[in-house]
């Protein structure tokens, strides 16, 4: 705990209640974060009350707190831009950054009389540069593709000092390149051919294929047929390529399109930058988990286009922030036009902003070891559910029996999305004479749950899960909630629902049905989920009932009893195992004289 607190308390409650912005300043006076709020006195006091609920990072920042400096402004507004300005100066550790983990990356067009396009991570060489994008990935597919497209050469040769020296190479064999090294396309030419390249990048293909055709017509009018079938070869190749990367008719002509997925204590934005139709430039940031109630969309949208001016007319994202207006204004200033915060319902928008969310959750799968429809699912079910987060690790119940007999229960464990099975449970109902599904769940549950209380057995039974599901209904719920309440721990419990063809329909929680079959990914998740604990309770099931039986047949043998055929089934498990073993051994096991083990074992044989 701060020792500081008692002192900033004080000072926060003769704070006012104007807007401005905050600075909180560690012991050596430095700088660690900045705020702004529509009311300092209630904003600020939020951080210095008593029993606060802040998240590990905002808890280490106020534990860090030695003082704090404000600035009041005449409007929320002034606010907004002074936090903007300070946070851009002094870089301090408890804000976001945008930093990515990638740097750079540009494209270039060499100092050369036959220039090269290549992609470069910084502007060192001579040349002109188009850039910087945040995407290494997008720079690398823009060109490689303009070089085929335009049969740029791409080898180590130099022109026009290696005119000649050679045969071609197999690129231009394929038709992936002019063969400049034969020496018969001149310099200005070239030139020409590059400077369509260049504007193909900075423009997309629209205007290429436009002014390419007009001069394949112009060619073929002058009976120039070489070049009319040259360019017509291009323009094919730049459609093919529109085709490909939906360059030509992406749907939105200028437009940022922002999504985010979130991953237990992180969280991952993308941003797709669409300009003149086509996919211009991708960004991709992590942080950690906003505090309870912080909208990260809106402080990240602060710092990304803070001081930029290449912001679009459009900005494409899943909810206005809580400070769209004041971010609108912003935003417009920089640009010089109008700027629109489009959530959109349907259509292409809304296609590319489920495409921006995949790409977060792919980022946030790559840097957990996981797969974007894993990050999905997770988030789609914490969402689905109400929880505060993504659940780690989920357990799941079902019961197996055979009318009275063999009832038993099984307990599958899901960590991030997938089946751990080394944290599998089995049990056997001991408490329950006759079949009764709720209160063999409850016997069950208030087992397992012991564990977790008196902290008693392995690695699994000791660990609180974050999520517990049963396979049923509204019943098992209501049969296991006073359980959880009696021990006094807060573990989300649903049912899970099945319809009359045994397949998963619903999540049963709080005396309603919660309706996720439209929800593909979480659906598919908790599907998944109840199969795989119904498969486990059931083979668990088959496998006491032919023990059972086995026993039953053991018994019929004189001077077999139960301890006895307890021993047998404990050392050979199956039959198997039994009709294998000789008389002999099963005498040492049982611990019978030989008429009783050669009897055994022809009982054995004709199981």
């Amino acid at each position: 705990m701060n020792p500081r607190l008692p002192y900033l308390r004080n000072k926060t409650s003769r704070l006012t209640q104007s807007p401005g912005v905050y600075i909180m300043r560690n012991k050596e006076n430095g700088i660690i974060y900045i705020g702004k709020a529509k009311n300092l006195h209630n904003r600020v006091s939020s951080y210095f009350r008593e029993n606060p609920d802040h998240t590990p990072k905002v808890a280490a920042m106020v534990s860090n707190v030695f003082d704090y400096d404000f600035i009041v402004t005449d409007s929320e507004y002034e606010a907004l831009l002074l936090e903007c300005s300070l946070i851009k100066q002094h870089k301090p550790k408890y804000n976001i950054l945008l930093k990515d983990d990638k740097g750079y990356h540009y494209i270039r067009i060499s100092d050369e009389e036959y220039p090269r396009i290549t992609n470069e991570k910084n502007t060192k060489q001579p040349g002109k540069y188009l850039g910087p994008y945040t995407s290494g990935f997008i720079t690398k597919e823009t060109v490689d593709e303009v070089n085929k497209v335009f049969m740029l050469p791409t080898c180590r040769r130099k022109f026009p000092q290696d005119f000649g020296k050679g045969r071609p190479c197999l690129n231009y064999h394929i038709r992936n390149c002019m063969g400049v090294c034969r020496g018969r396309i001149s310099s200005s030419e070239y030139g020409d051919i590059i400077g369509q390249a260049v504007e193909f990048i900075k423009n997309g293909s629209a205007g290429s294929v436009e002014r390419m055709e007009a001069e394949m017509n112009a060619a073929a009018e002058e009976l120039d047929f070489e070049r009319a079938a040259v360019l017509r070869d291009r323009i094919n190749a730049v459609k093919k390529a529109a085709e490909k990367q939906k360059i030509i008719n992406s749907g939105v002509d200028s437009a940022d399109v922002i999504g985010s997925a979130e991953y237990y204590n992180g969280i991952y934005i993308s941003v797709l930058m669409y300009r003149e139709n086509r996919l211009f430039d991708k960004a991709v940031f992590g942080f950690d988990k906003p505090e309870a109630g912080e909208d990260i969309l809106g402080s990240f949208m602060l710092q990304f286009y803070y001081s930029r001016t290449d912001i679009p007319k459009t900005v494409v994202i899943d909810h206005i922030p809580e400070d769209g207006e004041l971010l609108a204004e912003l935003m417009e200033q920089q640009a010089g036009h109008k700027v629109e915060l489009h959530v959109p319902q349907r259509g292409r928008q809304l296609e590319l902003l489920r495409l921006a969310v995949n790409n977060s959750a792919e980022y946030a799968a790559l840097k957990n070891d996981r797969t974007g429809r894993e990050v999905i699912a997770l988030e789609q079910l914490a969402k689905s559910l109400g929880l505060s987060s993504p659940p780690k690790y989920i357990e799941a119940y079902d019961i197996s029996n055979l009318s009275s007999e063999s009832m038993v229960a099984g307990m599958v464990v899901f960590e991030d999305g997938r089946p751990l099975k080394r944290a599998y449970k089995r049990f056997t109902i001991k408490e329950q004479e006759q079949q009764n599904d709720y209160g063999s769940m409850q016997e069950v549950l208030r087992r397992r749950l012991m564990h977790i209380i008196t902290g008693e057995g392995d690695q699994f039974f000791t660990r609180k899960p974050d999520l517990i599901l049963l396979d049923g209904g509204q019943g098992h719920v209501h049969a296991i909630e006073p359980i959880l309440r009696e021990l006094g721990l807060d573990i989300p419990l649903f049912g899970m629902v099945k319809d009359n063809k045994h397949r998963t329909r619903a999540i049963a929680a709080g005396g309603r049905e919660i309706q996720i079959n439209s929800i593909k990914a979480a659906f598919d998740l908790v599907t998944r989920i109840q199969d795989e604990v119904h498969r486990y309770s059931v083979s668990f099931m088959h496998s006491r009932h032919k023990k059972k039986t086995y026993s039953s047949e053991l018994l019929a043998v004189k001077g077999i009893g139960e301890k006895k055929a307890a021993k047998l089934m404990i050392k050979y498990k199956t039959i198997a195992n039994l009709k294998e073993a000789s008389a002999e051994e099963l005498a040492v096991t049982a611990g019978v004289n030989p008429e009783v083990a050669m009897e055994l074992w022809r009982v054995i044989q004709e199981m």
